[in-house]
């Protein structure tokens, strides 16, 4: 997945709600949640950024069969996908592509728990 296929912030915040439904959604049900938390974008802009994200291959849509008006729409990659590409957008950009690096300036900038650092320590293991 390249940047321009990855999801902005915004384009995010309408995936947190498809991935946390983990079914179809129409716009409408997208919007409903979007209103219910803490964003404030019209409606209008929510269609908006769902369109990017069908033309970005990140959503894709099913036509309703009794109202052929109706979509529903379905994400195509995970999350962890999406947060992969994330990633390793963020390695290349701001240290080269080098991975190590990239974790080692998170960790070290991290106010890690007891419980998060042996949960580090278990990945790093594999």
């Amino acid at each position: 997945m390249d940047q321009q296929q990855m999801p902005s912030e915004t384009e995010w915040q309408v995936m947190e709600i498809v991935w946390a439904n983990n079914d179809t959604m129409t716009s409408q049900e997208i919007i409903k949640e979007m209103e219910q938390g803490d964003k404030s974008l019209s409606p209008k802009t929510v269609r908006v950024l769902i369109n990017r994200l069908c033309q970005k291959q990140i959503l894709d849509y099913s036509v309703d069969e009794r109202d052929s008006r109706i979509y529903h729409y379905f994400a195509t990659k995970t999350k962890e996908e999406c947060l992969k590409a994330k990633s390793r957008h963020f390695a290349d950009s701001y240290f080269a592509g080098n991975q190590a690096r990239a974790l080692a300036t998170l960790i070290t900038g991290a106010h890690l728990t007891d419980s998060q650092m042996k949960e580090l320590r278990k990945l790093l293991d594999i």
